[in-house]
């Protein structure tokens, strides 16, 4: 039996009910833990006991009913198009009865048109009473309208009735429409691949597909598995990868990667990683776990909101009955204290805040920068020092020449023309620069490796070596090597040539990224495992504030260590090497698109586009995603504290309460969602 289920829910739009079937499940002898996923729509079930799963489950969906009505487990997509349509639709015929009832002044119409607005909400009430579950949105509401019936006040126990279900409606389509964005990465997931075999194109599932299968990918239909074109050209739609407008063009030999559409002609394919370990399935896996991290700020608030509904009712009593006792007149003070209660109402603040952080990771899914979780989002903003390792990082990982040295007699296109012809036979990846700036050679016939120093060919009667200093001087040549770059040298019989100079050049936006780092006052550190001399030029090159080389891996994390006692540090890497230091780092931040999957599942933050900027883009987003929610925080405060004060003075009543209560949920989520609209 499966000790865990990840199983699709719907009907869920509030976070506070979420948080209730949650503690409500996890405390069943048979469930070691659970966890809905709300920007995902899904709940994750860790079993002890998996026998009566069956059973468990049908009581876990009745909780979910009582909690949350129409709260229901699916096996399928389900968007609900009909539920919210009665909803709708109840809304609009309360409303309708109402706006008659006030005409007439029929207290039978109030009361009808009251029925069919808030039924669900006066029944959820009472049975999360029966439960020993009392305060909530519904209690507050509840006991809000029927207190002011209770006082003869029908239209306005309508109105917030009214109100509240449809603030509750918009509220659903703003949740389902902001999971969309979230949605969309996830259904990407290609469901079939054309596979060639013996040159007939065969349907397969892409979880059936070995590494080296040619794959036939036509025209609007989406690349399943990562590979590099064997023939044809096309123009592929990345934006779902990597958020980039522009077409990628492609040809032969050029790598495409999984979720990529082909906008135009066939493609062949040659698969180069299983679908399970695709870049797009680590997209889609990384993006699922995010939102069971929660941010600081987002856990404080699901707090308040235990405390929070308690500590209104027990004012509001206060409010309709002390003041009484000196000034009289109950009646309009119990008025009052059902005005506080209308306005407490905590949805703006239990919804608003954690649909900011997960429309944060959604803006950033679809930039190509993907956060495990809210919480690191909250981190990027207090980072104060970015601590960047070099190799595959700040550079390429690819090296060119960029020096060549010759001794009289032999010129620089000579020697880089029979260093060609011997490193042909070589995959080193000096030997494949030295060719790619060679252009095409013919390779010698008789190649012999040398492991450890270099290559040996035979040309005729001559001996031509290609190799280390080290090499060089094995074969008695003194070499006095004093470069910078590594140095790749020739040597034919016992004459020594000349060198090649080779350096790992720099990531075309790496001096950008660096420069709006410090522009907005970040302290750069670069800790390399490569020599000092390197690391020292490269540092200087792009001017940072601090470089250090020939460092081992467990030197960058003592290194890390110290710097994280009086700072908040960020360490950006790519390799197995940087695991422990990406761990380690208040926020880590590991290049995605050639980064190790050690470093991948160290890391709280991936950049696939495999870009230095991407730093940048990822701090401004969480400071966007930290702006918003606290402009909801205040905002939501702010109001109701305004409206509470006026309320408890006689100055609004209860038709201003319930407009500001909506209005503010409406605004507030309004607020929240521009995020998911933000992907540049």
């Amino acid at each position: 039996m499966r000790n865990r289920d990840v199983l699709p829910v719907s009907g869920i739009t509030c976070t506070n009910c979420a948080a209730k079937i949650e503690r409500d499940v996890s405390k069943r002898e048979e469930v070691a833990s659970c966890q809905i996923d709300f920007a995902t729509s899904r709940m994750v079930i860790e079993w002890v006991d998996p026998s009566n799963r069956d059973k468990t489950l049908q009581s876990i969906e009745q909780t979910m009913e009582r909690i949350e009505p129409g709260a229901k487990f699916v096996k399928q997509d389900d968007d609900q198009t009909e539920g919210r349509d009665w909803t709708l639709w109840r809304f609009l015929m309360a409303a309708f009865i109402f706006s008659i009832a006030i005409w007439t002044d029929s207290t039978l119409g109030f009361i009808a048109a009251y029925s069919l607005a808030g039924y669900d909400v006066v029944y959820g009430a009472v049975r999360n009473i029966w439960n020993r579950e009392w305060f909530d949105e519904k209690f507050l509401m509840t006991i809000a309208t029927i207190g002011a019936f209770a006082i003869s006040e029908y239209p306005e126990a309508v109105a917030v009735m009214l109100f509240y279900q449809l603030g509750e409606y918009v509220q659903g389509r703003a949740v389902r429409a902001s999971r969309k964005s979230i949605q969309s990465l996830l259904n990407m997931k290609p469901t079939r691949a054309r596979v060639l075999e013996a040159g007939q194109e065969m349907e397969r599932l892409p979880e059936e597909v070995t590494v080296g299968s040619h794959l036939v990918i036509r025209s609007g239909e989406l690349v399943p598995m990562d590979g590099f074109v064997v023939s044809g050209a096309s123009s592929l739609n990345t934006s779902s990868l990597t958020g980039e407008s522009v077409p990628r063009q492609v040809s032969a030999g050029e790598e495409v990667l999984a979720g990529m559409v082909n906008i135009e002609g066939r493609l062949v394919v040659e698969t180069t990683k299983l679908a399970a370990e695709s870049s797009l399935q680590k997209m889609i896996a990384l993006v699922e776990e995010a939102n069971g991290k929660k941010a600081k700020t987002e856990q404080m608030i699901t707090r308040l909101a235990k405390v929070y509904t308690p500590i209104v009712v027990v004012m509001a009593t206060l409010v309709a009955f002390i003041p009484p006792l000196f000034v009289g007149d109950l009646n309009e003070w119990i008025y009052r204290a059902l005005i506080f209660l209308v306005i407490s109402c905590p949805c703006a603040l239990v919804i608003s805040i954690p649909l900011g952080y997960f429309g944060g990771i959604g803006s950033g899914s679809k930039q190509g920068i993907l956060v495990k979780g809210g919480e690191f989002l909250d981190t990027l903003t207090e980072v104060d020092t970015v601590v960047f390792d070099k190799t595959g990082t700040l550079t390429t990982g690819r090296f060119e020449v960029t020096d060549v040295v010759t001794t009289d007699g032999i010129t620089v296109d000579e020697l880089l023309h029979l260093a060609a012809r011997v490193e042909r036979a070589s995959n080193h990846p000096l030997a494949q620069a030295i060719v790619r700036r060679a252009g095409e050679v013919q390779a010698f016939e008789s190649i012999q490796e040398e492991p450890g120093y270099g290559l040996r060919a035979r040309d005729g009667d001559d001996e031509v070596y290609v190799g280390s200093a080290r090499y060089m001087e094995r074969l008695g040549q003194v070499i006095e090597d004093s470069s910078i770059g590594t140095n790749v040298h020739v040597m034919k019989n016992d004459r020594w040539l000349g060198r090649i100079e080779l350096m790992d050049t720099l990531k075309p936006d790496a001096m950008v990224a660096i420069e709006q780092l410090k522009r907005i006052g970040i302290k750069t550190v670069m800790l390399s495992g490569d020599r000092r001399e390197v690391a020292t030029k490269i540092g200087g090159q792009l001017g940072l504030d601090e470089v250090r080389g020939e460092l081992l891996p467990h030197e960058k994390v003592e290194a890390i260590e110290r710097m994280i006692d009086t700072r908040k540090v960020a360490f950006v890497g790519d390799g197995m090497n940087d695991a422990a230091a990406l761990a380690r780092a208040d926020v880590g931040l590991v290049m995605g698109g050639v980064g190790s999957d050690t470093a991948v599942t160290a890391a709280d933050v991936v950049l696939m586009h495999d870009a230095p900027t991407d730093v940048i883009r990822a701090i401004e987003l969480g400071k966007r995603t930290k702006r918003i929610v606290w402009q909801n925080i205040f905002f939501a405060f702010g109001i109701k504290a305004l409206v509470m004060f006026l309320g408890l003075f006689g100055i609004a009543t209860m038709w201003e309460a319930v407009f500001a209560d909506v209005g503010v949920a409406l605004l507030a989520i309004a607020n929240a969602t521009r995020l998911l609209r933000m992907t540049s």
